[in-house]
């Protein structure tokens, strides 16, 4: 759950009112991804394009907007110029918390993802590729995960293996673990935990044209067992799970 912004202690309704509405501030700010200095009526009708939520409670919020200048600009030092209704301060602290608590990836249903052993074949690894019609295989020894082997780099050892003029069978003999590169886990993938937020791993492919994949697990370590395995075209469901 995402910090609660409305306390039990009874307060103000224009202080409650103040701080739920600078909480949607700052979260509107962080779902637009800091795109331009834009005044918060701005943000509001931006990020309802794209977000349920916002786009749900987007009248709501523009007259909040209003109400909010009022309160800031014409209140005294002793004195609160306008006073929230009980109504309209529920209903501002409840959209805050509706964006303050984006869903985790512990939300999502785990999935059997495919992995190999380190000690079998590169022959192995291409039936299962085959099999499976996955591109990621996850590599791991004893429970550990040592890192990906996707199709990728499968095609280019095998490549530069026949550019060689070797053996192609015998080469076909290789271990998984001994075609694994070290630089293909931090360029390619982004391991995030359980805990993380589904806007995390949406960010992640924004940050990383190249990213391949987001490999989930239950802490969030490099090398613990992958529960599940996100690529590009697990987005859009990604974005229903933010908008909903």
């Amino acid at each position: 759950m995402g910090k609660k912004v409305c306390y039990n202690v009874r307060m103000s309704n224009a202080v409650e009112f103040i701080s739920a509405y600078n909480t949607i501030d700052s979260r509107l700010r962080a779902i637009y991804r800091g795109k331009g200095n834009l005044q918060f009526s701005d943000l509001v009708r931006r990020c309802a394009e794209f977000n349920k939520t916002v786009r749900r409670y987007e009248d709501d919020l523009l007259l909040c907007a209003r109400l909010r200048n009022v309160i800031v600009h014409e209140s005294k030092k002793d004195r609160i110029i306008a006073e929230p209704c009980d109504d309209l301060t529920r209903l501002i602290c409840h959209v805050a918390e509706l964006l303050s608590s984006p869903p985790k990836l512990s939300a999502l249903k785990d999935k059997n993802v495919t992995g190999i052993d380190a000690d079998a074949t590169l022959a192995d690894a291409l039936v299962r590729i085959a099999q499976t019609n996955y591109s990621n295989l996850p590599v791991y020894r004893e429970g550990r995960m040592l890192g990906i082997l996707n199709n990728r780099r499968v095609v280019r050892v095998v490549g530069q293996a026949l550019e060689r003029g070797e053996d192609i069978d015998e080469f076909l003999k290789t271990l998984c673990v001994d075609v694994l590169h070290e630089e293909d886990m931090f360029r390619f993938y982004k391991v995030l935990g359980k805990e993380n937020t589904v806007q995390e791993a949406i960010d992640a492919f924004e940050e990383n044209r190249k990213l391949l994949a987001v490999l989930v697990t239950a802490s969030g370590y490099v090398g613990d067992k992958i529960v599940n395995l996100l690529t590009s075209a697990d987005i859009p469901l990604l974005i229903r799970m933010l908008e909903e």
